[in-house]
């Protein structure tokens, strides 16, 4: 028997206690969680594979490589560029997950505050497959609104990057 890791919850961001949570989860043959690790921390990869990614920028310096403390932004679904800082940071190592988390912030008027985690695992699985894992607690107002719209577009938006991820780790963006 096999079990698999969780997401690290800090308790303000328990699944269930914010405004919008979504969870998505590839698992798949032929790649590994250190071939995918590289496309998931360097940011300048990402555009490559994700198209709801934009203005990725790290104005304290550093980057585009993201490591712990890392303070960095980027927009995404439609909303300006957020305020992010890595939390977690761990490598995938034999027997080790591999974990990324952040905290992205948008302040202003109460209607447009946000406050996210939005966490990464990835992990090694027995007969050469490997797990990729990610999941968002959003806390907020315009949270409430994109967790009110059928699909949920964060849903769908964060499977399209685990998607995109695992073709640009296993050599097949042309694909």
């Amino acid at each position: 028997m096999s079990t698999q890791n969780a997401i690290n919850w800090p308790e303000k961001y328990l699944p269930g206690t914010g405004d919008n949570f979504v969870s998505n989860e590839v698992i798949v043959q032929g790649v590994t969680a250190a071939q995918v690790w590289p496309y998931l921390t360097d940011t300048a990869t990402w555009e490559s594979y994700y198209d709801n990614v934009a203005d990725i920028s790290f104005p304290h310096g550093g980057g585009p490589v993201l490591a712990g403390d890392a303070d960095f932004s980027f927009g995404t679904f439609g909303f300006p560029p957020l305020a992010v800082r890595v939390v977690e940071f761990q490598a995938p190592a034999t027997g080790v997950p591999g974990r990324l988390s952040w905290t992205a912030k948008q302040d202003g008027e109460p209607q447009e505050r946000l406050d996210v985690l939005h966490a990464w695992l990835v992990e090694d699985l027995p007969g050469g497959r490997v797990r990729v894992l990610t999941q968002e607690t959003q806390i907020g107002a315009p949270a409430a609104e994109l967790a009110g719209q059928i699909p949920n577009p964060m849903l769908n938006g964060h499977q399209a990057w685990l998607d995109g991820l695992v073709r640009a780790a296993s050599g097949k963006l042309g694909a």
